[in-house]
């Protein structure tokens, strides 16, 4: 019973709201509680780990315990990265950034695990790199591992993920705000709704966890937070100016250093711990000479920013802090670098300071090492509104936000003009991963830009809940579906398919599908996009699934139509992608019929013949109507732009409208400017939701090329729904111009269901007369003097049926002939038929090459009207 009701809670509460946002904040509230928990964990290591080393330090000597320590602790760091999580090594922004561009990047709780302990015994360990990277890499694993237990679509899943960096670096900063802007402006690019919700929630909740749980990061010394010590005067404009370029040239310069460091790496084709483990002993030799504040680097940072050392002991410090930060790098260290680009920033900042102070002869101003902070962070990460952010939220003190802006706005200048691109977009480049290209091929993914509509099936065989299970197999051996939504009062209320009959293979064959049949099943709206629909038919192994619109069943779509439409996509004509068409004119009626009519109109069609049969199709069946006219313009004319003339068309329209409000009928009309006339009504076909396409056709100029013309041959040939093609009749006597009947209805019948459908239209077509003078109706099935055994016993039962439908009389009639097109011919002739209606297939239809075409031999002998029904493909 447990496994059930779990069963029951995946596939069926969590399998119809997987492609749902409704748990999304909630979501996004777990990930920035974990990913402050994360930082905190991460920060105690390092501090306990460094402490412990410094005190080794104090009892021997630097020389001895600092290349020991980075030897030891880096080479176990890469060692646990290289044998348990290879993901974990670097900094984790461009794993994070492939992760969102679709790469298959492993994000995980094991993922978060070792970089949490890699990062610890590295930083710990004295390596110059920062722990903010991590946590954003951190945090971003950790809503990877979240997504997995609660069912997310690959794409909401992209949005949790770069919530969880969000939160990542505002637990490691205590910068919500700058947060939210790292994802918008380097991570996704992205400003979406849902994706700013998450993003704002998981930074608010990381930081305030932070806060509470004391782990605040980057603490500013009070020097530097008090007012009286950031100032902004204009005449501080052009060292600003100069800080801006110096910061963006040395970051570019930067990027470059840790890409060549990383190769060369590579180059090496040695293991990670034994890089790691190296860096680490040379980084211990190296500050081993240097003073004894280099060995602790969160001293550094506040020696630095506090100005406390010399400008010659300020550029000692730049210098250092370059050289050991590029070495760590390029060993695949897990670590970041941010806080080393924040630490040279600061130094740069100052240094351009003491340069101003020794020109102008004033004292130090403590507000470059800020600025100086946010223009170095910019010339390497090449975020700059995110540089502005951070440094602007550690200190909350608005004489900063001047100077920042214009020195960030100049270092990302001169740094682009130096190198483009970030370090990070350099990291991915040297994977092999290369994200403006992918950023343009997923513009072109058909997954992203098709939704559920474009996909689906919109003829939908159905059955109801009160069928058995002998009635179901024998619908199951005539078509070829092997599943049916099961309706009720037009609500779906669940689904039967071939499994459910071969777990019912032991019941009685005349229980009912309600017995069998999997209730509430998993549904989609019409616009969700592809990418879900494909998430969940893979995620819960449906091999179909529902699609609604306003809680009514509107299509079915199956794997077979995911690969119908990739196919599609690949040939599809570039012209037509690129210029649309465009809709000039459109007037909409309430939405009231329980199904919609499409009737496209020509411009020399007799609009008020067709539309009169139409009328009375949607009245029968209590349809709504569709009119549309396709102005087609040259191929090198852009739709929405091309200028044409659409007085006579408004007219037609205006016109149609007013015959469907005398008739009590919905109408809605419009005029489309296009190339393809046959593209432009598929599209509405699927756009619209058409149940009936009803079309005229005028004799065949076309030679042997088309059937009936290139526009309804291939509407023949793709439309999905019922489509009635109408060849009015000359003689203005007969239907549909005259409402009194003076001659008969001839249908020809093969006993297929195409004839049976005609048979069902025929009560529609012949409500145009007059209440008492309807037209006799001939029933007729023509066959070869070679057919032995020929049954006309279904003939006859047709006519009965077809009797007590119609208040007008009913007569059958066999001949036999070895031309089917004369024998019609001369009954319509005979019969002084006004209206012939002929029943075929799609395949049928376009077989001329063997059989003739013998809807037109048919018109073309003949002043009545024809009208050929083709069911659904």
């Amino acid at each position: 019973m447990i496994n059930k009701w779990r069963n029951w809670l995946k596939s069926q509460h969590f399998g119809k709201r997987a492609i749902s946002t409704r748990y999304a904040l909630i979501e996004a509230c777990l990930i920035g509680i974990f990913s402050a928990l994360a930082a905190l964990l991460l920060k105690q290591g390092i501090n306990l780990l460094g402490s412990y080393r410094l005190q080794l330090v104090d009892r021997w000597s630097a020389i001895a315990i600092l290349p020991l320590f980075g030897l030891i602790f880096g080479g176990l760091a890469g060692l646990l990265v290289e044998n348990v999580s290879p993901t974990a090594a670097g900094g984790g922004i461009p794993q994070v950034k492939a992760a969102l561009a679709r790469y298959k990047i492993p994000l995980s709780l094991r993922v978060a695990v070792v970089k949490i302990i890699g990062t610890i015994l590295v930083l710990g360990s004295g390596l110059t790199l920062g722990r903010r990277a991590p946590t954003v890499h951190i945090g971003a694993a950790l809503a990877g591992e979240l997504t997995r237990f609660v069912p997310t679509s690959p794409e909401h899943r992209r949005q949790m993920i770069a919530a969880g960096a969000a939160a990542g670096l505002a637990a490691g900063f205590n910068t919500p705000i700058a947060g939210v802007m790292f994802v918008v402006e380097e991570l996704m690019r992205d400003i979406s709704n849902l994706t700013l919700e998450t993003a704002i929630v998981a930074s608010f909740t990381g930081a305030v966890v932070s806060l509470i749980l004391q782990s605040p990061n980057l603490n500013l010394p009070e020097s530097i937070i008090s007012i009286e010590n950031l100032t902004f005067s204009p005449s501080d404009i052009p060292f600003y100016l100069l800080l801006g370029i110096l910061a963006g040239i040395l970051g570019a310069v930067f990027n470059r250093s840790v890409l060549f460091s990383v190769k060369w790496n590579d180059k090496l084709k040695i293991p990670l711990s034994v890089r790691i483990g190296v860096a680490g002993l040379i980084s211990g030799l190296i500050i081993a000479f240097l003073p004894p504040f280099f060995r602790d680097n969160a001293g550094l940072k506040d020696f630095v920013i506090r100005g406390e050392l010399s400008w010659q002991q300020t550029a000692l410090a730049f210098l250092a802090h370059y050289i050991l930060t590029i070495l760590a790098a390029g060993s695949g260290a897990p670590g970041g670098l941010f806080a080393p680009a924040l630490i040279m920033g600061s130094a740069l900042g100052y240094l351009v300071g003491d340069f101003e102070g020794y020109i102008s002869g004033g004292e130090r101003i403590s507000t470059f090492a800020l600025v100086g902070m946010g223009a170095l962070f910019t010339g390497v990460v090449r975020v700059p509104i995110t540089a502005i952010m951070i440094v602007f939220e550690l200190n909350a003190n608005f004489n900063l936000v001047l100077p920042l802006m214009i020195t960030c706005a100049v270092a990302y200048i001169s740094a682009e003009t130096f190198e483009n691109g970030s370090v990070y977009q350099h990291l991915l480049r040297s994977m092999g991963i290369e994200l403006e290209k992918e950023d343009n091929n997923t513009q072109n993914n058909f997954l992203t830009h098709l939704t559920a509509a474009d996909v689906m099936e919109s003829q939908v065989e159905t059955v109801t809940a009160n069928l058995s299970i002998s009635e179901l197999l024998e619908l199951m051996t005539t078509s070829h579906h092997r599943g049916f939504p099961v309706v009720e009062n037009g609500d779906i209320v669940g689904i039967v398919t071939q499994s459910d009959l071969v777990k019912a293979e032991t019941f009685n064959p005349e229980i009912t599908i309600d017995e069998i049949m999997t209730r509430n099943p998993i549904t989609v709206k019409k616009n969700v996009p592809l990418s879900d629909v494909l998430y969940l038919l893979n995620r819960y192994q449906l091999s179909r699934l529902p699609v609604l619109h306003d809680n009514r069943l509107v299509g079915i779509i199956t794997r077979t139509d995911i690969i119908r439409v990739e196919v599609n996509e690949l040939k599809a004509d570039v012209l037509t992608k690129s210029q649309p068409a465009y809709t000039i004119y459109k007037t909409r009626s309430p939405a009231t019929g329980k199904g919609r009519i499409l009737v496209p109109i020509e411009e020399d069609d007799d609009f008020k013949a067709l539309s009169k049969i139409a009328l009375s199709i949607a009245r029968y069946y209590q349809y709504e109507i569709e009119f549309v006219q396709v102005i087609k313009v040259a191929k090198h004319q852009n739709p929405s732009t091309v200028k044409v003339d659409k007085k006579n068309a408004r007219h037609l329209m205006q016109n149609l409208e007013t015959m469907g409000r005398k008739a009590k009928i919905s109408v809605h009309t419009s005029i489309v400017v296009g190339h393809y006339r046959s593209q432009i009504i598929l599209d509405i076909l699927q756009q619209r939701h058409i149940n009936l396409l009803v079309m005229g056709w005028k004799q065949n100029f076309y030679g042997q090329e088309f059937v009936f013309s290139q526009l309804i041959d291939s509407l023949i040939n793709q439309a999905t729904c019922e489509l009635i093609l109408i060849r009015l009749g000359k003689n203005k006597q007969f239907y549909p111009y005259n409402i009194n009947s003076i001659g008969s209805c001839l249908i020809p019948t093969a006993g297929g269901p195409n004839a049976e459908e005609g048979l069902k239209l025929l009560p529609a077509f012949l409500d145009i007369y007059k209440e008492g003078k309807l037209p006799p109706v001939w029933l007729t099935k023509v066959y070869s003097p070679e057919a032995k055994n020929f049954d006309s016993n279904q003939l006859f039962t047709t006519t009965k049926k077809l009797q007590n439908l119609l208040k007008t009389e009913v007569k059958s009639l066999t001949v036999c002939s070895n031309s089917v097109v004369s024998a019609i011919i001369q009954l319509a002739e005979i019969q002084k038929s006004e209206l012939v209606i002929l029943g075929a297939s799609r395949d049928s239809l376009l077989k001329q090459a063997w059989y003739g075409n013998i809807p037109e031999s048919i018109t073309s002998k003949l002043d009545t009207t024809v009208i050929i029904i083709r069911l659904p493909s």
